[in-house]
């Protein structure tokens, strides 16, 4: 089913996060409302939204609510109840449907899903338990990381194991769910692909960004990825491929491994805007949040165009008072909170946007600055 969602209708955003913020707030340009489902009152969606609803996101009640109040339904985030979200698109528009949630909630799932899609990932095994890891892991070899088939994130539910005398440390995992280990595969860089589609199947992909991470947390996007064109061709071509394969409506971020050849791997999924793609706000002519919006709705999709190189650097609770002190030294850095009330330690509190036509020495400034190093 296609339908257009026009200007004074309302979006339904179930997720009250950073995301849904940003995109709440690209919507709010064209005239949309917003109503958000999120268990907690002053959430940074809620705090730009119309219509706060404030439970659980499996309540059926609350979700019920939100059915009546929206002409369409999206999701900032993955982790939310799949039966309820099934239930849902009964009595709502939900154009990007559940199965986008269950494929990637489930690492088992994804990796199959993405087999299918004719794309290359890391050679990888299943494992139900943890006797059945210990039996098979010759098939993957060592080093190998052990992941949690559901939950993790930003590092957690994973474990690396260098050799056969470091398996127990993976035992763990089993207690929260099945597990997939992968073979380590050396490296050298990680990038993202964040790639849109509407129900008309019209898609495209934001230039290919490229991923630093600190302690597992993203910490810089470096846009255009430092690769070649090869690789960039490759990186888009995959994005693409998964998007039709699994019928793609709204957004879906690609992360993926450079290979020293040139070749890539893929990584995994995320169903929704993404943190490496927050630099587009400024800095292409198109950001993911109004790409993400249009998809949704049924409008036409705009052909992404970077208007300059650049660099996005998350800022996490610890970094926040050093910005704040600093910022007047900085007049081209676009710096953008969340309106998150406490900046705890490695919380994502915010970004800065730095459009460059020199990232070397963009890079440069961003470590002289000190913010994140203090």
């Amino acid at each position: 089913m296609t339908k257009m969602i026009y200007p004074g209708q309302t979006i339904g955003i179930i997720g009250g996060g950073q995301l849904g913020r940003m995109m709440a707030l690209a919507a709010k340009e064209s005239g949309f409302k917003i109503a958000v489902l999120e268990p907690t009152m002053d959430s940074p969606c809620g705090q730009v939204a119309d219509i706060r609803i404030v439970a659980n996101y499996d309540d059926e009640t609350a979700l019920e609510e939100l059915a009546e109040v929206s002409d369409v339904i999206t999701f900032e985030f993955e982790n939310i109840d799949y039966e309820g979200l099934k239930r849902l698109t009964q009595v709502a528009y939900v154009p990007q449907g559940p199965e986008l949630v269950r494929i990637t909630q489930d690492r088992i799932i994804e990796k199959r899903t993405l087999v299918d899609a004719g794309v290359k990932v890391a050679p990888y095994i299943e494992a139900m338990t943890y006797n059945e890891l210990v039996a098979n892991i010759h098939d993957v070899g060592f080093p190998c990381v052990v992941k949690t088939a559901r939950g993790g994130y930003d590092g957690k539910g994973q474990q690396i194991v260098k050799t056969a005398s470091d398996m127990a440390k993976a035992e763990s995992l089993f207690a929260h769910s099945t597990c997939v280990a992968e073979a380590f595969i050396p490296f050298v860089k990680e990038i993202s692909v964040i790639v849109q589609r509407n129900s008309v199947g019209e898609s495209y992909c934001l230039p290919v960004g490229e991923n630093i991470h600190v302690n597992h947390i993203l910490h810089e996007t470096i846009v255009p990825a430092r690769v070649t064109e090869g690789t960039l061709a490759k990186a888009e071509q995959a994005a693409m491929q998964i998007a039709n394969a699994i019928d793609l409506v709204g957004t879906l971020a690609v992360e993926m491994f450079v290979l020293e050849d040139g070749d890539i791997l893929i990584n995994e999924l995320a169903p929704r805007p993404h943190n490496s793609g927050h630099y587009s706000i400024e800095a292409c002519n198109i950001s993911q949040f109004h790409q993400h919006i249009r998809a949704i709705c049924g409008w036409p999709l705009r052909k992404p165009q970077l208007w300059q190189s650049s660099v996005m650097v998350n800022v996490l609770g610890q970094h926040v008072m050093p910005l704040s002190n600093e910022l007047a030294k900085y007049p081209e850095w676009s710096v953008h909170f969340y309106g998150k009330a406490e900046a705890k330690e490695n919380r994502k509190m915010g970004h800065v946007t730095i459009m460059t036509t020199n990232i070397e020495k963009t890079l440069q400034e961003v470590e002289a600055s000190t913010i994140w190093t203090k």
